[in-house]
C-alpha cells in the first residue's frame, strides 16, 4: 500500500488563511436571519449582483461586525457603498470662495 500525497508529490503542504482571516461560527444564530433572507435573494435572482441583494448583503456583514462573528471594516472596502436607501455621506469639503472687487479710487497715474 502506497504512502503519500496524490502525484508522489511528497512537499509538504501548508494551508493558506483567508484574506481577511478567519470568521467565527454564528454558534448561537444571531446573524442566520440575515443569512437565510440574503440567500433567498440570491436564489431567486439566479445569483445575479441584484442591489436589493447587495443590501441584504450589508445588513448580514453589519450583524457579524455587531455581534464580533467578523473585524469591523469600512463598506468602501467590502465593495458595498451607493446602495438604494443608503444615506449619501459627503467625505470632501465644500469650500466657498469669496472674490472682492477694489472700487476705491486710487491712483490712476493721469495728471
Amino acid at each position: 500500500m502506497a504512502t503519500g500525497a496524490p502525484g508522489g508529490n511528497f512537499r509538504r503542504w501548508t494551508p493558506t488563511p483567508p484574506e481577511r482571516g478567519s470568521f467565527p461560527l454564528d454558534h448561537f444564530g444571531e446573524c442566520t436571519e440575515y443569512m437565510n433572507s440574503y440567500l433567498k435573494c440570491m436564489k431567486f435572482t439566479q445569483n445575479q449582483n441584484a442591489p436589493n441583494c447587495r443590501i441584504l448583503a450589508k445588513q448580514y456583514l453589519k450583524c457579524r461586525m455587531d455581534n464580533q462573528l467578523m473585524d469591523k471594516s469600512e463598506w468602501e472596502t467590502l465593495g458595498l457603498t451607493n446602495l438604494p436607501g443608503d444615506i449619501p455621506t459627503d467625505k470632501t469639503t465644500t469650500t466657498t470662495t469669496t472674490t472682492t472687487t477694489n472700487s476705491g479710487g486710487g491712483d490712476t497715474g493721469t495728471t
